[in-house]
């Protein structure tokens, strides 16, 4: 059974995968109007922008980036320690860091997996009609349907007749014959 889980588990992830996809693409229609409605406002702004004014904030942007640089390059350069023992110490620590972030991500990756498997799963089922199976099934468990009446005076009369022909035929008791079993034993005995 529990091969068949594992198998199970990568398709309802695909189903999960498809049914959270599908949500997602019955947004669509209203971002599309949203942008359609707002594209007009932001194509006038663009056309009443002045192209020098762009390109002045553009390159005094670049200088800014330029200068942050250079400057965070000094920095870096300026204070690379030179023991050779402190940065082995560093990269070795880095590394492990490294996995324990690597371990981490891949069991958070683990338990998105099942939760939209889990998805998937639910969503199968409500493809096929089983959660109203489920309802259905615990309603029956909760109130149990009431016996009609009639069925219950016919009941002893068929419990009566069946006593009668219970009574007619005594039941025997069988008992298992061990003989080889017993020749079995007795032949080891022998040799």
């Amino acid at each position: 059974m529990a091969i068949i889980d594992e198998l199970r588990t990568p398709l309802y992830f695909a189903a999960g995968t498809a049914d959270l996809a599908v949500r997602q693409a019955r947004k669509v229609p209203g971002l599309i109007e949203q942008i359609a409605a707002e594209a007009p406002a932001r194509i006038d702004a663009v056309r009443k922008t002045d192209p020098k004014a762009v390109q002045e904030k553009v390159t005094a942007q670049a200088k800014e980036a330029q200068a942050t640089v250079q400057a965070k390059f000094a920095e870096v350069v300026g204070g690379l320690d030179t023991d050779l023992k402190k940065l082995g110490e560093t990269a070795q620590d880095l590394a492990l860091r490294g996995v324990g972030v690597a371990a981490e991500y891949a069991v958070k990756a683990r338990e998105k997996y099942e939760e939209v498997a889990a998805h998937g799963e639910e969503a199968v089922r409500a493809w096929r009609g089983e959660v109203a199976d489920e309802i259905t099934e615990i309603a029956v468990v909760v109130e149990p349907e009431p016996a009609p009446k009639a069925e219950e005076t016919e009941a002893p009369a068929v419990e009566a007749e069946a006593g009668t022909e219970a009574e007619k035929a005594p039941a025997r008791k069988t008992t298992a014959r061990k003989t080889s079993a017993k020749k079995a034993v007795v032949a080891a005995e022998k040799e």
